[in-house]
């Protein structure tokens, strides 16, 4: 007789949808701190943090009794943007006095997906312009808009079969300051990762981001900084502006935003926000954006992050895991920022070779959407050393038998 886990893995593949042919699998019975286990007991160090969510840890009780209250005092009452719900006003305030003048108005959303799609109605809206610009190897999501930004050619294989998309985009290099000039006066808007995640973690020179912010203001483009994977902790500041000292016209924020709920964001200056009040009414909408419980669930996360300290202790852990691991015969390359690193192995066999081991090893990695040749590291920012030791440990045994 089959046992219950194996029917519900068959009804996973009979019922949900599937993204690939060949899921994981891992049943998942429950999760804490930077562990999750399985209905069996094995217990897998998470590395992946739900692609930077779970920067707090997983069931973090500050954030479990924070939902659990405000479930209990009531959800959902209206479409976004009508009702004073205090835990949007709350967090909305919390996130403006962190992030740098002028960015003052949060736009609350269910995704990072959302929060481009919104970003870029935005910039068109304020500036009249149509030409949208992202950058090679971007991931920004996969809605039409956001797939729209997917950085050209490396994205086609993605968005070939779902054109016609989006029209008037382009995509410069990253880090190619001469590619500057293709931003003009006909340029609405410019869409930046400050630090490429999906790219296997390219980190921009000295100067570019500040040349890039220094072209759009000269030719009125509005220069939009994609944080949903960086944001929130994970560069080691709060958000990755703060760390290069540019400060975009919009940001997107969206993953750990949420505390380990879904939520995303636009966040702009007033007088940006504003254009979508009028000419039409309602130039954005959303019924769940802002969900009470997710603005509950993400403020007490982001308190958790500010009361303990952890955010000033995210260089320090990223360095120990490249310390550790940089030696390696079978390492070739580390890239980082704060607690997001791509081990290259310089080789796309070894890596799913890797990707085998870590499994039956108790880790949970993956690669990168344009990078299956580097394995990453991007544990909840609550992981110990003794914790970061212990993992480690485990990849050069999986090194070692490569």
């Amino acid at each position: 007789m089959k046992n219950q886990n194996q029917i519900l893995r068959q009804q996973f593949l009979a019922h949900i949808g599937q993204t690939s042919p060949s899921p994981q699998l891992i049943s998942v019975e429950r999760a804490e701190g930077v562990y999750f286990y399985t209905p069996e007991g094995k217990r897998y160090f998470d590395l992946i943090s739900g692609v930077s969510v779970s920067n707090v840890g997983h069931a973090n009780p500050q954030v479990v009794e924070a939902v659990c209250r405000q479930a209990k005092d009531y959800m959902h009452i209206m479409v976004y943007g009508e009702m004073v719900e205090r835990p949007q006003v709350e967090y909305a305030t919390l996130i403006a006095n962190l992030l740098p003048d002028p960015l003052n108005s949060v736009y609350f959303l269910n995704s990072g997906a959302e929060a481009v799609e919104g970003a870029l109605k935005l910039a068109k809206r304020y500036t009249g312009r149509t030409e949208m610009i992202s950058m090679r190897r971007a991931y920004h999501g996969s809605t039409h808009g956001a797939m729209s930004m997917m950085g050209f050619p490396e994205g086609e294989e993605w968005k070939s079969a779902f054109r016609p998309l989006l029209p008037d985009c382009k995509a410069l290099e990253f880090n190619n300051f001469s590619d500057l000039e293709q931003i003009t006066e006909r340029t609405a808007l410019v869409l930046c990762e400050p630090v490429q995640g999906e790219a296997g973690v390219r980190l921009p020179d000295e100067g570019y981001l500040q040349a890039l912010r220094k072209r759009c203001t000269e030719v009125g483009a509005l220069l939009i900084f994609d944080e949903i994977q960086m944001g929130m902790g994970r560069s080691g500041e709060m958000f990755a502006m703060q760390k290069y000292g540019v400060t975009p016209d919009i940001v997107c924020l969206a993953k750990a935003f949420g505390g380990g709920m879904p939520l995303g964001a636009f966040v702009s200056s007033n007088q940006i926000m504003n254009t979508l009040q009028h000419n039409p009414v309602l130039g954005h909408i959303t019924t769940f954006g802002g969900h009470p419980v997710c603005c509950a669930a993400g403020l007490a996360a982001t308190k958790y992050l500010l009361d303990n300290n952890i955010v000033e202790q995210v260089e320090s852990k990223g360095r120990l895991y490249e310390q550790l691991l940089e030696g390696h015969p079978e390492v070739v390359e580390i890239r980082r920022s704060g607690l997001l690193l791509a081990v290259e192995l310089g080789c796309s066999e070894k890596l799913f070779r890797m990707m085998d081991m870590f499994i039956e090893s108790g880790i949970l990695s993956d690669w990168f959407l344009y990078c299956d040749t580097a394995f990453r590291i991007s544990p909840p920012l609550t992981i110990s050393e003794q914790e970061i030791r212990q993992s480690a440990e485990l990849i050069i045994e999986c090194l070692n038998n490569l």
